[in-house]
């Protein structure tokens, strides 16, 4: 079986590394986790703050530099960065290649210190400056960027973190030096510069271990998309009456009678931009309550825990004593169905549905289901793979046993509004983009709803018997309540 996690891979207990205070992470596929720096300015321990001091310090690097015109080589070499990818966080299911910090993300934050945030390093209402403000000024800078621009700023840290463990735990045949790039910024060249350090070795590359305190799983304390959902209070914390008059008429003057939560939203985030006072009442709000952040990360990292790496090796355990799929001779179309059909299994039979339905509360993402799927298959003499974009968009996984024997697995949720047009449509421009003919769909129910639609639309297509169809039954409320994983 494919080693999948660290601890296995380097062969360590995984209470080594749990004493040692990092996440037991994956290392053939990023885990749904991120660095969140708010849980850095709350802690107690003098490094992390000074971590925190030091992810200001260069932000206020960057907005004396802005104030003159840049050119652009030097804002992407300053404001630019890419994905640290060997720490194996983020979205990214099989693999690590995450996008990082583009191009527009560096002219954005490059124009926005000459203007929404101008008073940043001198902010008057909360107590510290903030990395999030960056993601607060306009939307669509989320967790994963903040985790990637703080995984850049505190880069030498974790490597010294991982060097440490490398050198006190790991075999030194699993370990190599490597000249790293980018390690620290060195404000006398005003460069980034590289440094050599002794790291655990994961083919031609190394692998950085990240202390579990540091990451949280969902958004980062501080996100646009919870300053938005917190809009109401945000104007009431606004101690200047006339101020707070004009915020609420301007917000007024957006909304449409009869509003819908959309719209409202909206509004919402154009007076923040408008007012941009809001976003630091808004930050006061998020420190006055910080204790909470701490434990909302522990249980959410925890949690991954439990599901992408407890619960993956459970089910592992439970397809190999259940399956004779590896001793077959067949072709990926029936290791696609059966792996899919042993995945049915798992989730309606042994209690798996706690797995992608905890505690009732689904899944909100498909790249979750995915990537615990994507996990289960590593044990598998097929390759399997998550095809890139080849222009007609990416399907969710490719099995192949040489160049002539390829099939696909796509997942849709139960109540996705494009369920139809995609087993319709999209499925087939897929495979006549793969150059197969075999593809499995599967299709997750959480809801009784959902299940009844998913009956309508298959008898509306005429495919409700077709055997490349798996809809998988994860409701929470049907189940018997003895768990026998």
């Amino acid at each position: 079986m494919t080693d999948l996690y660290f601890a296995d891979h380097f062969d360590i207990g995984a209470e080594e590394l749990d004493e040692y205070g990092a996440f037991n992470i994956s290392v053939v596929s990023d885990l749904p986790l991120f660095i969140d720096p708010f849980l850095l300015f709350n802690s107690d321990n003098p490094k992390y703050q000074e971590l925190h001091q030091q992810i200001i310090d260069y932000l206020l690097f960057l907005k004396d530099k802005s104030q003159d015109e840049l050119d652009d080589d030097i804002v992407q070499s300053w404001f630019r960065f890419k994905e640290v990818k060997q720490n194996w966080l983020g979205f990214t299911v099989l693999g690590n290649e995450g996008q990082g910090l583009g191009p527009k993300f560096a002219r954005s934050l490059n124009a926005a210190f000459r203007t929404t945030l101008q008073d940043f390093g001198h902010e008057t209402i909360t107590t510290s400056s903030h990395l999030e403000k960056v993601c607060l000024v306009r939307g669509g800078v989320g967790r994963d960027n903040i985790s990637d621009f703080t995984t850049n700023l505190i880069k030498e840290y974790l490597l010294d973190y991982t060097e440490q463990f490398a050198r006190a735990h790991l075999d030194p045949a699993r370990c190599a030096e490597f000249n790293v790039a980018r390690a620290f910024f060195n404000y006398s060249t005003e460069t980034w510069q590289s440094k050599r350090h002794y790291l655990p070795r994961l083919g031609n590359d190394f692998v950085l271990l990240t202390p579990s305190d540091m990451l949280t799983k969902d958004d980062t304390w501080i996100s646009h998309g919870d300053m938005v959902s917190k809009f109401a209070l945000l104007p009431e914390a606004v101690p200047n009456e006339q101020l707070r008059g004009q915020i609420n008429n301007y917000f007024r003057s957006l909304l449409k009678r009869d509003a819908k939560e959309r719209e409202i939203r909206e509004a919402a985030a154009k007076t923040i931009q408008q007012f941009p006072v809001l976003i630091d009442h808004y930050v006061k709000i998020k420190e006055d309550t910080g204790d909470e952040a701490v434990d909302v990360s522990r249980r959410r990292v925890s949690d991954v825990d439990d599901v992408f790496v407890h619960s993956v090796q459970r089910a592992l355990e439970h397809i190999a004593a259940n399956s004779d799929i590896n001793a077959k001779s067949w072709t990926s179309y029936d290791e696609a169905l059966a792996r899919a059909d042993d995945f049915k299994h798992y989730v309606e039979c042994r209690d798996g549905y706690r797995v992608i339905n905890r505690n009732g509360a689904a899944f909100s993402r498909e790249a979750e289901v995915q990537l615990f799927f994507g996990l289960i298959w590593c044990n598998s003499s097929f390759d399997v793979n998550r095809e890139p974009n080849n222009g007609r968009g990416p399907v969710d996984f490719k099995v192949s046993y040489g160049a002539g024997d390829k099939s696909l697995i796509e997942f849709k949720l139960g109540s996705s509004s494009s369920l139809k047009r995609n087993l319709e449509k999209q499925v087939q421009i897929y495979e006549a983009a793969n150059r197969t003919h075999t593809s499995v769909k599967v299709i997750i129910c959480y809801t009784s709803q959902d299940q009844r639609r998913v009956a309508k639309i298959l008898k509306e297509l005429g495919i409700e018997n077709d055997e490349n169809i798996v809809v998988i039954d994860a409701r929470s409320d049907n189940k018997p309540s003895a768990s026998t994983v």
